[in-house]
């Protein structure tokens, strides 16, 4: 199973990106999906998560009201939807998916990230 995140960038303060995690290998359409994200010098944080069918969705207080995870389980893929982004946004994003919806809990399968740089 491969889970490959994509759509990262160099973007400045106060924009978008729109990060996408896509599912190879075998189905996890019916997995919980996350993000996660690790600057310099700092350990991984939890930034987002949704339950197998979109109907949940789970944030950390910092980008609570900014970003948006949503999910096409026909396409296998999750996204990230980042609005006014700021410099301490800034890290590698990774997605994540577990079997059983536990946001910060333990997950089966990681990706590997995709960079976002946020200059100020």
């Amino acid at each position: 199973v491969q889970l490959q995140a994509s759509g990262g960038g160099l973007v400045q303060a106060g924009g978008s990106l729109r990060l996408s995690c896509a599912a190879s290998g075998r189905t996890l359409s019916n997995y919980a999906k996350g993000w996660f994200r690790q600057a310099p010098g700092k350990e991984r944080e939890f930034v987002a998560a949704i339950d197998w069918s979109g109907g949940s969705t789970f944030y950390a207080d910092s980008v609570k009201g900014r970003f948006i995870i949503s999910r096409d389980n026909a396409k296998d893929t999750v996204y990230l939807q980042t609005n006014s982004l700021k410099p301490e946004d800034t890290a590698v994003y990774y997605c994540a998916a577990q079997m059983w919806t536990d946001p910060t809990g333990t997950y089966d399968y990681w990706g590997r990230g995709t960079l976002v740089t946020v200059s100020s």
